[in-house]
C-alpha cells in the first residue's frame, strides 16, 4: 500500500533525513521556439546530450552546463509550461567577473552584477530588479554576487557566485 506522508504545520519534517539519495538530474525549459533555443544553448557552449525528433511533432534537446552534473532540457511536447515562464534558474559559478565576460562574449546580453540591497544572501531571487544594488556584494562574500541573463525564449537565469561552500556542503553532493 501506498502512503502518502506531509510535513507537520510549519513545514519543518520531524522525520530523520532520509539515506535514499535523490539527485537532481535535469530541469525541463519551456521554449516557443525549439531551433532558437537549440542555437541559444549551443551558442553558449553547453554539450549537447541528446537531440531526438520523435512521432507527431515530439523534439527533445538536452545539454549540460561546464562543470554541471544536472542537465537542461527542452523541447515540443515535452511540457505543458508556458514557453519563457521560468524565472531564476540558478548557475553557480566560481568567478562572476569571468563567467559574466564569456556569456558577453557569447553575444549575451547579461546584467551588470549586482548584490542584495538589504545587504542579505538572496539577492539574486526578487522580481525584476526590485531588491538590486549596483556592483559585487560589498565585503566579497560567497553567495553575495549576482548576474542574469535571459535565454532566447525569455526564461531568466541567474548567475550565483560562490567561492566556499557553506559548511556540509560539498560540489560532489
Amino acid at each position: 500500500m501506498n502512503e502518502t506522508r506531509t510535513a507537520p504545520a510549519g513545514g519543518a519534517s520531524r522525520q530523520p533525513a532520509t539515506s535514499i539519495p535523490f539527485r537532481l538530474e535535469g530541469v525541463v525549459i519551456p521554449v516557443a521556439d525549439y531551433d532558437r533555443a537549440r542555437r541559444f544553448y549551443r551558442e553558449l557552449g553547453w554539450r549537447v546530450d541528446a537531440d531526438v525528433d520523435g512521432a507527431d511533432g515530439y523534439r527533445l534537446m538536452q545539454f549540460t552546463p561546464p562543470g554541471s552534473p544536472a542537465s537542461v532540457l527542452f523541447g515540443t511536447r515535452v511540457t505543458a509550461a508556458q514557453p519563457g515562464s521560468l524565472d531564476g534558474l540558478l548557475l553557480v559559478v566560481d568567478d562572476i567577473d569571468a563567467a559574466r565576460a564569456d556569456l558577453l562574449d557569447r553575444g549575451v546580453a547579461v546584467s551588470d552584477v549586482f548584490h542584495d540591497a538589504a545587504g542579505g544572501l538572496g539577492g539574486g531571487f526578487h522580481i525584476g530588479d526590485h531588491g538590486r544594488a549596483p556592483g559585487h556584494d560589498p565585503e566579497r562574500r560567497s553567495y553575495a554576487s549576482y548576474a542574469s541573463f535571459a535565454d532566447s525564449e525569455g526564461n531568466r537565469w541567474v548567475l550565483q557566485e560562490i567561492t566556499s561552500r557553506l559548511p556540509g556542503r560539498t560540489w560532489e553532493e
